[in-house]
């Protein structure tokens, strides 16, 4: 999953307004929005963390001068090696954190539901916002037909149009 931090607080925004309409936690009207600011806090420690292995990662290749195939081998290395979530790993780390801070925020009143099921209504919120990476690089790809592939002008059209499109969806 990729975090887009446009979309952060909307999904902190959903996933509180979720629990507490549906009786799992007890919020405080006066309290909601730093229920929301909690958990965009933690979306964006994640983000910074992710940031920093990609340019860990960019740093080690250059210095060892690897071509950029080997750039998702030793991203998923490093990532181990930080204990940074990756992939579908990510909605679980996420969900875990959510979870371990409503139970000790003073912004929650009470959790009343289990964990299970809070993480599962969690995990709706998170997947409802993952974003098809592979389907945003196929219409992009449409929009650029004209353009021979496998040329430099392709890889520059190609990632102007990947940047309109994510914009048009409201991710960046």
């Amino acid at each position: 999953m990729k975090l887009y931090r446009a979309k952060i607080p909307v999904i902190a925004k959903e996933i509180v307004d979720k629990l507490a309409l549906d009786g799992d936690v007890e919020i405080e009207p006066s309290r909601r929005e730093e229920a929301e600011k909690d958990l965009v806090a933690i979306m964006e420690e994640y983000r910074r963390r992710d940031m920093e292995l990609r340019e860990r990662v960019r740093e080690y290749m250059s210095t060892r001068r690897l071509p950029y195939s080997e750039f998702g081998r030793t991203r998923k290395r490093m990532a181990e090696e930080m204990d940074h979530p990756m992939g579908e790993d990510v909605e679980r780390f996420l969900t875990r954190q959510f979870i371990e801070n409503m139970l000790i925020s003073p912004n929650v009143e009470e959790v009343y539901e289990e964990d299970a099921v809070i993480r599962r209504k969690m995990l709706e919120v998170l997947e409802a916002h993952d974003v098809d990476e592979r389907e945003i690089r196929e219409e992009a790809m449409t929009k650029i037909k004209n353009v021979r592939e496998g040329t430099v002008d392709y890889e520059i059209a190609l990632q102007n149009a990947v940047k309109a499109v994510k914009k048009r969806r409201g991710l960046i």
